[in-house]
This record gives structure tokens, C-alpha cells and sequence, in this order.
């Protein structure tokens, strides 16, 4: 007897059966995916190399480089998926206190003062992203709020007039200063709060107002940045 070709076969089979089929198969890919992105993290968090090697994450997934390449271009793609899941988790967590208050300074601030509570509950997360910062590494409209949060304070006066590039390089590098700060070396309580009135006063924030600003209460009694790796790996249950 002829055999029918797997495409006739599939096409005749019940469509509840290919239906399962298809959805094993998907749940299976990205049970590879995720393992793959795991390895990498687990070597970005243990080592202090920025990109690990294939070898090395192939080695830690227990997979084959063919395997590898079927997900993944390179090892730069893989870190590159992988710290933008990271920063897009973390901006998930921290946006809704941010956004706890219409003033645009007081974004800005609490933007900096999470970041460096970030550092400090999850000091593995916070390592990856300050060697490789967020700029390079993220989806194009990651971040695009602390942009809006400049214009916003221009427009308002709130700010000094300068162009939103700069005042945007002004957050970031207060933020990621303060990480690398944190991470290596033993600070006051308060650096944090130090970093935000800086900020600040470089947009063009009066000095006493700033430093109200960096010291008013923030409840971050809700971020929950323990799942963030499990989150941004993309695990399955």
C-alpha cells in the first residue's frame, strides 16, 4: 500500500488531534527557550562576564549547538532578549508607584530610588543591567516613560529647557551611577535619595525642593521583584 504523505496525513487527521499536537509542540519550544535564557542568566549572574560564551551556555543547558542556533543567532541575541525581559519586568513592577503622583519630579525620583532598591533586593538583576546598562540592550520603547516624564517637567517649567536627550541622560546616569555605586561598595542608607535630589538639580529643580522631593515617602511594600528572573526567563510550570 502507498503511503499517504504526512501533509495529506495531517490534513485528514481530526483537527482536535492537530490542535494538541501544535499546542505540545509550542509548550515544548518554549520549554527550550526558556532553559536556554535560564543558562545565560545563570552565567551572567555567576560570572563577571557581560556576554557569555555558546559554549558555555549550551554547556549549562545540556544542548547541543544546533539546538542553540534553532532559537537563537547568537550569544549577543540571547542577552540582548534576555535584559530586555528583565528591564520590561522591572519598569512592570516599579511603574505603579512611580505613577503614584502627577508630578513628573517626583517620577523622576522615585524612578531612581526603585532602581536602587532593585540593588539591593535582587542584586544579580541589577548587575546584568548596570554592565550592560538598558540603552543598548532593550526594546526601542523601553523607558520611553522617563522621556515623557522630561517633556512633561519642560513643559510644566517644572524642568529647565534643555533637549530631552539630555535631560534623559541625566536620569539614566543617576540611576545606573547609583547601581553601580550600591553594588560595589557600602554606602549610606540615604545615597539613594543623595542621587535623586542630584537629579534633580541638574534639570533645573531648586535645591531644597529637590531634596523634599527625594525624601518623601515611598511605600514599595508592593514591587514584587522576586519572580522578576523566573518572569523574564520565561518559565513554564
Amino acid at each position: 500500500m502507498t503511503p499517504i504523505p504526512k501533509r495529506l496525513a495531517d490534513e485528514t487527521e481530526p483537527w482536535e488531534t492537530r490542535d494538541h499536537r501544535q499546542r505540545v509542540a509550542a509548550k515544548r519550544r518554549q520549554r527550550m527557550r526558556s532553559l536556554l535564557l535560564n543558562s545565560a542568566m545563570r552565567l551572567m549572574v555567576e560570572n563577571s562576564a557581560a556576554t557569555p560564551a555558546i559554549d558555555d551556555i549550551i554547556s549549562a543547558a545540556r544542548v547541543s549547538r544546533g539546538t542553540f542556533y534553532k532559537y537563537f543567532p547568537s550569544s549577543n541575541a540571547i542577552v540582548r532578549e534576555l535584559v530586555g525581559k528583565i528591564a520590561e519586568q522591572w519598569e512592570r513592577a516599579a511603574d505603579p508607584i512611580v505613577r503614584g503622583h502627577d508630578d513628573p519630579a517626583e517620577h523622576i525620583a522615585r524612578g531612581i530610588r526603585l532602581a536602587s532598591m532593585l540593588t539591593i533586593r535582587q542584586p544579580g538583576v541589577a548587575a546584568i543591567l548596570g554592565r550592560l546598562g538598558w540603552a543598548g540592550y532593550q526594546a526601542p520603547n523601553m523607558l520611553e516613560f522617563v522621556r515623557r516624564d522630561v517633556e512633561e517637567g519642560i513643559r510644566r517649567k517644572r524642568f529647565r529647557r534643555m533637549p530631552t536627550a539630555l535631560g534623559f541622560n541625566i536620569v539614566a546616569g543617576a540611576a545606573m551611577s547609583a547601581m553601580h555605586h550600591m553594588l560595589e561598595t557600602e554606602c549610606r542608607e540615604d545615597f539613594s535619595e543623595l542621587a535623586a535630589a542630584v537629579a534633580l538639580r541638574a534639570l533645573g529643580v531648586e535645591e531644597a525642593v529637590a531634596d523634599a522631593i527625594s525624601k518623601s515617602p515611598l511605600d514599595a511594600s508592593e514591587v514584587l521583584f522576586d519572580g522578576l528572573l523566573a518572569e523574564a526567563s520565561g518559565e513554564v510550570a
